[in-house]
């Protein structure tokens, strides 16, 4: 951590985490040096990444509004969630319907520790250890199993996580997967760094990240349209992240926004 606490067993502080390092991006303190060293030289690049990283979270938030209050939706299934912050899924549909049923995913064993710690009192909520890219050993898991039942309607959160999985692991795939078992009626929720504003730039951050030993993958538009076939968009459709359903009362320039989001429903 940012202080002196040895890391827990299965964690090497001097391998950067795209959980930790966004935990960083966020003002957070569950995070070594080798996370804030990566983090920095993409921050060098790119001056936005911190307001990227508190408006794509602001997103997860009001998406997950819409769909407990809006869309009636009573499973949440968040993978890649990170670490706990303020604001999670849990918390905001506790303020509609506190009896859903919130399975957090993440293949980070910090994350999940701290994760069960925040629900453990909390016989609705629950935290996977688990890595997006083998997805059937996350839709195999007891305790996902326990709370989730797709033959209801479920939103699959893949919220700022897309963009760590490579063509090679199969995202689209992946998503396919997932949606096959969702029910008619079930969302999908994403957000995505894109190339699209700035491909030049875009490409030396991929690079820096890459060294860093942090490797992410930008897709533009038209590939993360891809995600949703099957699924009609809720308005505004695929935007970028300050842009859906905004309550800012500070407009964000999109121009300095490469993350785009968007809400899917099923058909």
């Amino acid at each position: 951590m940012s202080g002196s606490r040895p890391a827990p067993e299965g964690v090497d502080p001097n391998t950067p985490s795209s959980a930790r390092i966004y935990d960083y991006a966020l003002g957070g303190k569950d995070n070594y040096a080798a996370d804030r060293a990566a983090a920095e030289k993409v921050f060098a690049l790119a001056p936005e990444m911190p307001l990227m990283a508190r408006q794509n979270r602001a997103f997860l938030g009001r998406a997950v509004r819409y769909l407990s209050a809006e869309a009636g939706i009573r499973q949440f299934l968040d993978i890649g969630s990170g670490l706990p912050t303020q604001q999670n899924v849990h918390q905001v549909v506790a303020e509609t319907a506190p009896e859903s049923a919130v399975v957090y995913v993440d293949y980070d064993p910090i994350v999940v520790a701290h994760g069960d710690a925040l629900v453990a009192t909390t016989g609705n909520v629950s935290f996977v250890r688990g890595d997006l890219r083998e997805i059937d050993h996350i839709l195999d898991h007891p305790d996902l199993r326990r709370l989730i039942d797709f033959d209801r309607p479920v939103a699959v959160l893949l919220v700022a996580v897309l963009h760590f999985v490579h063509d090679a692991d199969k995202p689209y795939e992946v998503v396919e997967r997932l949606k096959d078992l969702m029910a008619p009626g079930s969302y999908l929720a994403l957000s995505h760094v894109t190339p699209d504003p700035h491909p030049e730039e875009t490409a030396e951050l991929v690079e820096v990240s890459t060294r860093a030993g942090a490797p992410w993958v930008a897709r533009s538009r038209a590939e993360l349209m891809r995600f949703f076939d099957g699924f009609d968009l809720v308005e505004p459709g695929l935007v970028t992240a300050p842009e859906w359903r905004p309550d800012l009362t500070k407009q964000v320039d999109p121009d300095k926004m490469w993350v785009l989001a968007g809400v899917g429903r099923k058909r």
